[in-house]
């Protein structure tokens, strides 16, 4: 009897919001900023350039348009093509509208992966808006790390969440005061919440928590901290330090 084939498909993920921030400005976020919202990554400034995970840069004009093509991506083995397309556009009075296309083919696990990257997307891009919003052209220290294996579980993000003093109660846009690792108590605006993600931003910083056990990975988190002289050596240390205290077995 022979097996079940493989499931492939295509894939689009179409996005738009607009921002108070001038093209320029998004230019440079998603070109050589990126360590502020999302992680460091480099593009070669020409079309035809090279692009991350091996990629090439298929279009290249500042500050309108950037897309980027990978195919067979470097060390995903479940996506065979990979294309980020920014359309960015200035609006009357100021500001601008961004349109952001991420499309491919994912040849495993099609329904999982597309429901995660779906969803991931949502999550970087408010992330993206929060930059630019509160810290557009500042340096970041970037941080990023997964949390111990035993994070898999259904309800480890709530796990993450409760023991560094988020309030199960507190919904997006409220000021809590929360455990920071390696730090201690700091006030936060908990600027995104629902059951897979959270976001906090302090003055001079925001932390992504990422529940990825919900797509059958370790629970991640990220820091884009814009301090004077943050150190992402130390961010790092200290919060996986954290993480495999709550996860301890």
């Amino acid at each position: 009897m022979s097996e079940e084939p493989m499931r492939s498909g295509a894939f689009e993920i179409v996005r738009e919001f607009e921002v108070e921030a001038a093209p320029e400005q998004v230019w440079e976020a998603i070109t050589t900023g990126t360590g502020g919202w999302l992680w460091p990554v480099e593009y070669e400034p020409r079309e035809g350039g090279a692009a991350p995970f091996g990629g090439t840069v298929t279009a290249w004009d500042p500050p309108r348009r950037l897309t980027a093509r990978t195919e067979d991506v470097e060390g995903i083995d479940v996506q065979t093509l990979n294309q980020l397309d920014h359309l960015v556009e200035p609006l009357e009075g100021g500001g601008c509208r961004v349109r952001y296309v991420h499309s491919g083919i994912l040849v495993d696990d099609w329904d999982n992966q597309y429901d995660g990257a779906n969803k991931h997307t949502d999550f970087y891009l408010h992330t993206l808006r929060q930059y630019l919003t509160y810290f557009a052209g500042r340096p970041a220290a970037f941080a990023t790390l997964d949390a111990p294996a035993a994070s898999v579980a259904p309800d480890a993000l709530d796990v993450v969440t409760r023991a560094l003093g988020i309030p199960d109660d507190a919904a997006e846009g409220a000021t809590v005061r929360f455990d920071l690792p390696g730090t201690g108590p700091v006030d936060a605006v908990l600027d995104y919440r629902n059951r897979y993600f959270v976001g906090l931003r302090t003055e001079d910083a925001m932390y992504r928590v990422f529940g990825r056990n919900h797509f059958g990975a370790p629970v991640g988190v990220s820091v884009h901290d814009f301090a004077p002289g943050a150190d992402a050596a130390k961010a790092e240390p200290a919060w996986r330090g954290r993480l495999e205290e709550i996860f301890a077995v």
